[in-house]
């Protein structure tokens, strides 16, 4: 039997010809198969998948052009006639040179397209080749050609040369971006902005540091918080631009990169089907511009439906980037500023290159322009009339050029000889001798300039790429707003698409014991926490039917981190016989395990349990058995007494007496006080994390204040879920009743700056009201509450246009009236500025009213007190 190794060779034996002898050669399979395997991963990376850093292109892209150029004629080609010509250098089919046609004109650069090329936005397909036509663009002409300062190769089949690289002056490969897999590496390169990368370019050439950030065509809203410079372990955060118009209406207006309307509507339906929010209809009005519009259903929160877009729906999505472009014939992984950099040196290189060209050309025929001077104005043709071989004339002429040599660029040469014998007498005779010093000096003047540029050649370069901003920069602003994204909490945007049950003696619970106890709404991603009767307590996910354990006292859904949620328990200690209370709450468990809020005695129970959401405390009346020896049979007790702390504490003794029962007898206020809110300017939402501006203390009935940059305010509530648009918040504060809104606003229809002083008429929760002019061109400028608000106010006055600056005191110049109201002019003379100062409020001296109690009040207080101190001593004694 045959070894492995034996198993594992191919013996190939050669006769020589005679027959006399032979060679043996012994090759393994497994090196021939990990040789071919990395020749072919080798391949598939340098020649497929992965662009050059030098003019980002792959070699189909390169290709492409190539052709594109050669068959260049200022007029459109059918991209059936490109597909064909490019098969001459790319040696595979032609769906893989239509598709990169397609993906290239799409992303109109390098490609003028005419006909149908599909959309990205939606996912259209472009038309069959044969229907559509393309061109190079002006800015392809400019920035990639340049057969001087091309390298070039030998095509596939060696019929034709093609380049190895185009001579890119431009960092193409961060413009257009690119994405390919390859065998075992990938590249993902985000697209960047066309106006963005010159600046940065000219800042790198500057000596500056840069950060560009991608740019997609797509538009939306992107968070490159954790971006990585386009480095692996990179995340980028896109979201759709959506916008709220009504209460019943959601248009989303752009869409992320990489995603369709198609599969965004998709999602949407896929989410709605199977609970996650509500939507009554979904629209794709997509034409020029993305719209498509979800109608709502009555009762419905906009807010949190938008929320829950961004959670459950291809309304955001995550991309990795991860940038590997190939130089020196390897895969590199780099960041983009670094990547922008070289690729700026390159340009600069190229620029340098073109000019030693030009310098070059210019010399020689400044050189050639002198010497046929000499030769004509210097009669020196004559002196060959009498020679009779070639090689005399020759002589000839170079010894009659001998005295003028040392005034030419270079040493005159045999082929620059035989150049002026080649020069026709017809020319000879009409030679103007003042039109040729003009073009010398004028080949001079050019040489100069060159030498000027090459001497400058960063300056140089930063001129060449603000002429290139100016000639195509036009139509190409940043499409991507820049956001920070807040994290949604996907639990608090849940629909509740399911109702929680429980069977307290079996210990069940779940969304399938429909015969059972409704307990509440919730939602098939929730938590259910489930209090027993022996003190210990559960979290679970919540699923159709869940055993938990038996003789259940309390479920419901849990919240994790809520700290407002405060428990009320007094359970019996086994082991010391005593009677413990303690008030705690719970935010952090592990699922499914089981935690004791006793000391863990067989035999402990619990005998009293509530669970308050504000934090309220409570008085119980507690009933000790009659056989116990206490002297008082009954007592109160107040839970706010005690301190609020972890699950796992012991709290405090209640009674050494055993307890018959334990009975609510009054609700008490909430001992955590208000929640403070606040909120964060960057995304737009509220928060409890002490995260940008304090907003204050809220409670029930509290209410925010926002005042529009259009002129209108709105009162909302102070969820959580809550959204405000950034870009047009003025001023946003906790609403005060008593307040009055002092505001500076421009008249679009009277052509003037008002100031006007009102207070709120409409209180109605989320009701938008402008109050200033719906005329075009109408502006708030200055929105306050403060109570003595001062605006510096700058204007021009008198012939010579003197600008004054002005201190102005709002009060002083308008009367609190109705929200309608236009209010009184600002100012007579043409103000250019209005800003808000401090307020400068006035010094009140507080003075104490003593107030001399009646005898009778007197002892209503005391009596209080005593009241107060004996519960205390009796639940000490206890």
């Amino acid at each position: 039997m045959k070894n492995n190794k034996e198993q594992n060779e191919i013996n190939i034996k050669e006769k020589s010809a005679n027959g006399n002898s032979h060679m043996e050669e012994s090759i393994h399979v497994q090196g021939m198969y990990e040789n071919w395997f990395l020749d072919y991963a080798s391949y598939v990376i340098l020649e497929r998948a992965v662009p050059a850093l030098f003019d980002g292109l792959k070699p189909v892209q390169r290709r492409i052009l190539h052709s594109m150029k050669r068959m260049d004629d200022g007029r459109f080609n059918k991209v059936a006639n490109i597909i064909g010509h490019t098969m001459q250098f790319h040696p595979h089919g032609d769906a893989a040179i239509g598709d990169a046609i397609v993906n290239m004109g799409q992303k109109d650069l390098l490609i003028e397209t005419q006909g149908n090329w599909g959309d990205i936005r939606t996912g259209d397909g472009a038309a069959a080749p044969r229907y559509i036509e393309a061109r190079l663009s002006k800015f392809a002409l400019e920035v990639a050609f340049n057969p001087q300062t091309t390298h070039w190769q030998l095509t596939y089949d060696g019929r034709q040369k093609e380049p190895i690289h185009l001579p890119m002056k431009f960092p193409l490969v961060l413009a257009q971006g690119a994405e390919g897999i390859a065998v075992g590496l990938a590249t993902k390169i985000m697209p960047h902005n066309f106006n963005e990368l010159i600046e940065a370019s000219i800042a790198a050439l500057e000596g500056k540091s840069i950060n560009i950030l991608p740019d997609f065509s797509t538009g939306g809203l992107a968070d490159f918080s954790n971006y990585n410079e386009g480095q692996r372990g990179g995340k980028i955060r896109l979201r759709a631009k959506i916008e709220n118009p009504d209460k019943k209406t959601i248009i989303i207006k752009s869409i992320p990169y990489g995603v369709t309307t198609t599969s965004l509507i998709d999602s949407i339906v896929k989410a709605n089907d199977n609970g996650k929010f509500k939507i009554k209809k979904v629209v794709d009005n997509t034409a020029k511009d993305v719209e498509i519009i979800i109608e709502l259903p009555s009762g419905v929160s906009p807010d949190v439906t938008i929320d829950a877009l961004y959670a459950f729906t291809n309304c955001e999505v995550s991309i990795s980037p991860n940038l590997c472009v190939i130089t020196d014939e390897k895969p590199v992984f780099i960041n983009v500023n670094e990547l922008l950099k070289i690729s700026t040196t390159n340009t600069v290189d190229l620029l340098k290159w073109e000019l030693e060209i030009k310098l070059g050309e210019l010399s020689e025929k400044l050189f050639f322009s002198s010497l046929e001077k000499i030769f004509i104005e210097n009669r020196i043709y004559r002196d060959i009339e009498e020679c009779e071989t070639w090689e005399a004339v020759i002589t000839t002429i170079d010894k009659g050029l001998n005295p003028f040599k040392p005034q030419l660029l270079r040493e005159v040469t045999e082929d620059d000889i035989i150049k002026l014998t080649e020069i026709r007498i017809k020319r000879i005779s009409k030679y103007n001798s003042i039109k040729a010093d003009e073009v010398i000096k004028s080949l001079q003047d050019e040489i100069k300039e060159v030498k000027h540029h090459l001497k400058h050649l960063i300056e140089y370069a930063i001129e060449y790429f603000l002429n290139l901003q100016k000639k195509y920069g036009a139509g190409r602003e940043r499409q991507t707003e820049i956001r920070s994204f807040d994290n949604i909490e996907v639990a608090q945007v849940a629909l509740a698409n399911q109702k929680l049950y429980v069977n307290r003696e079996e210990g069940f619970v779940g969304y399938g014991l429909k015969k059972d106890e409704f307990v509440s709404e919730c939602s098939d991603i929730d938590d259910v926490i489930t209090f027993l009767k022996d003190g210990r307590f559960i979290v679970t996910r919540i699923a159709a039917k869940t055993f938990v354990g038996k003789n259940i006292t309390h479920a419901a859904v849990w919240k994790k981190g809520d700290e407002r949620l405060v428990y009320n328990l007094i359970y019996y200690d086994a082991k010391s016989k005593r009677n413990y209370a303690k008030r705690f709450t719970i935010t952090a468990i592990t699922r499914d395990k089981h935690y004791n809020l006793t000391k863990g005695a067989e035999g402990s129970k619990t005998l009293y349990f509530t669970a308050n959401p504000n934090s309220e405390s409570e008085t119980v009346t507690v009933y000790l058995s009659s056989n116990s020896r206490a002297r008082k049979k009954m007592f109160d007790f107040d839970f706010g007494l005690l301190e609020i702390k972890g699950r796992g504490a012991q709290g405090n003794i209640l009674t050494k007496w055993p307890i018959r029962k334990v009975s609510h007898k009054e609700a008490g206020a909430s001992t955590l006080g208000g929640v403070d809110i606040y909120y964060d300017e960057t995304v737009g939402r509220l928060n409890t994390d002490a995260r940008g501006k304090y907003l204050g203390n809220f409670d029930n009935g509290n209410q925010i204040l926002v005042i529009y940059k259009d002129g209108s305010y709105e009162l909302t509530g102070y969820e959580l879920t809550n959204r405000y648009d950034v870009g047009n918040v003025l001023l946003i504060e906790q609403f005060n009743t008593e307040a009055t809104i002092s505001a500076v606003h421009y008249d679009g229809e009277k052509k003037n700056f008002y100031v006007k002083r009102f207070t709120l008429e409409t209180q109605t929760i989320g009701r938008v009201v402008r109050f200033i002019s719906e005329a075009k061109g109408s502006t708030l400028l200055v929105a306050t509450t403060a109570g003595n608000p001062v605006v510096e106010m700058e204007y021009l006055k008198g012939r010579a246009k003197e600008k004054i600056t002005e201190k102005i005191n709002l009060n002083d110049l308008v009367d609190v009236k109705g929200w309608k109201a236009r209010g009184n002019r600002l100012s007579n003379y043409r103000v250019t500025y209005v800003g808000l100062l401090e307020s400068e409020e006035p010094e009140i001296e507080i003075i104490e009213e003593v107030k001399e109690l009646s005898v009778e009040e007197q002892k209503q207080g005391e009596e209080q007190e005593g009241k107060k101190k004996a519960q205390l001593d009796l639940f000490m004694k206890n």
